[in-house]
């Protein structure tokens, strides 16, 4: 996958966190940032690698979002793999 593709699939996951109060205060938490920062960061590959690493790093959200986005949840992987930033292990 190339990483404009991967940028427009984390940005579809950054919409669909940010639809969600619940998973959009549980990613703010476990990530530290406040909404400012996903304002300021939406164009870092890194802050958007982050959102997919948030993602592949609770199992249900990712089902969740593949299903809502139609697509298969490996294809999360694939962008991840695509951006920069760290890549835990999940």
């Amino acid at each position: 996958m190339k990483q404009e593709q991967a940028e427009t699939l984390a940005l579809q996951a950054l919409t669909f966190l940010v639809n969600d109060e619940d998973r959009l205060d549980r990613f703010l938490a476990l990530s530290g940032l406040d909404q400012n920062d996903l304002r300021n960061r939406i164009g870092d590959p890194a802050f958007l690698g982050g959102v997919l690493d948030h993602f592949l790093g609770h199992e249900p959200d990712l089902l969740e979002f593949a299903t809502d986005a139609e697509i298969d949840p490996i294809q999360v992987l694939r962008a991840r793999a695509a951006l920069p930033g760290v890549n835990p292990d999940w």
